[in-house]
C-alpha cells in the first residue's frame, strides 16, 4: 500500500499538477492538507476522472482544510476538532486490511514562539498537547498511520541551520518537547528518521521568498509519516526503496512549498 502526503496549499489552484502526480507516482491514499476550500467547491470529478473516487473531505473557506483521496475503498471516516476552533485540521478513514490513516495539519504557530504575547502559537502548543492525549488512548495493536503536514522539524538536520531556528516557530525546543509527547504517546514510529540517519539533512518544505529555493537549500522537514509500533516492520521492510521525498515536484510550475512525501507499506 502506497500512501502520500502532501500540503497543496490550494487544491483547486493546483489540481493539475495534483493530477499529474497522481497519474506520474500513482499511489493508493493521497492525503491532502491546506485544501482551502469548502467541500462543497472541492474538485471531486478531477480525482473520479483520475480513479481515485473514495473521498473523505473536511474544508473551509480560504484557508485550512483537509483530504484523504483513494484508489481504495474508505470506511469509517472520522473529523475531530481541536481545541475547540471549528478548524477542519483533521481527517481520518479506515482502509482495506484494518489499516487507520490519520491526516493532519497542525496550526503553524505564527511568528512569535511565546504563547503568552502570541494566541497562534499558544494554540499550536495546545495542539499538539491534545493530540498526545487522544493518541495516549489507542490500544497496542491498532494499525495506524499518522500523517500530515505537522509544522515541527523535530531534529537537528531536520532544518537548514539548528543554531538560526532555535527561535523560529517550528524549531523552537517548547515544539520538539510537544512533538516528542505526541510520538511517545503511542510508541508512533518517526519512519523518514528510521530510515534516513539523523545525521543527514532532510527537508520537505523550502519558502517560496528563496529567489532559487534548490540553490539555497534552506529547507524544514514539516511534512511526516509515522506507524504504530504493530505497522513497522511493514513500513520498514522496503527500506529507502519504499520511502522518498518528492522533492523534484517542489520544482514544477507554481507549485506548493512543500513536497509531497511517500511511503510504501508491504502488507
Amino acid at each position: 500500500m502506497k500512501i502520500t502526503t502532501w500540503n497543496i496549499n490550494s487544491v483547486r489552484l493546483r489540481i493539475d499538477l495534483v493530477t499529474q502526480f497522481l497519474k506520474q507516482e500513482a499511489p493508493d491514499v493521497l492525503c491532502l492538507q491546506e485544501i482551502k476550500c469548502l467541500e462543497d467547491n472541492f474538485p471531486f470529478k478531477a480525482f473520479e476522472k483520475a480513479g481515485y473516487g473514495n473521498l473523505a473531505v473536511s474544508g473551509q473557506a480560504g484557508y485550512h482544510g483537509v483530504a484523504i483521496a483513494s484508489r481504495l475503498p474508505l470506511k469509517k471516516i472520522e473529523k475531530r476538532e481541536f481545541c475547540n476552533k471549528g478548524d477542519c485540521r483533521h481527517i481520518a478513514a479506515s482502509l482495506p486490511g484494518g489499516i487507520r490513516v490519520h491526516n493532519f495539519y497542525v496550526p503553524s504557530g505564527g511568528d512569535e514562539p511565546d504563547p503568552k504575547k502570541n494566541d497562534k502559537f499558544a494554540h499550536k502548543l495546545e495542539f499538539l498537547d491534545e493530540m498526545t492525549d487522544w493518541f495516549s488512548t489507542l490500544g497496542a495493536r491498532s494499525k495506524s498511520v499518522l500523517v500530515g503536514d505537522l509544522n515541527v522539524a523535530p531534529h537537528e538536520h531536520d532544518v537548514w541551520s539548528h543554531k538560526q531556528l532555535l527561535k523560529v516557530v517550528s524549531h523552537t525546543p517548547v515544539e520538539v518537547e510537544k512533538l516528542g509527547r505526541v510520538i511517545d504517546s503511542h510508541g508512533w514510529v518517526d519512519v523518514a528518521r528510521e530510515l534516513v540517519p539523523e545525521t543527514e539533512k532532510l527537508y520537505s518544505w523550502w519558502s517560496y521568498r528563496a529567489r532559487d529555493w534548490r540553490a539555497s537549500n534552506r529547507g524544514r522537514r514539516l511534512d511526516h509519516i509515522w506507524v504504530s509500533p504493530a505497522l513497522k516492520k511493514a513500513a520498514l521492510s522496503e527500506g529507502l526503496d519504499g520511502f522518498r521525498i518528492h522533492d523534484d515536484v517542489r520544482g514544477w510550475e507554481r507549485p506548493s512549498d512543500h513536497a509531497p512525501v511517500t511511503l510504501k507499506l508491504s502488507l
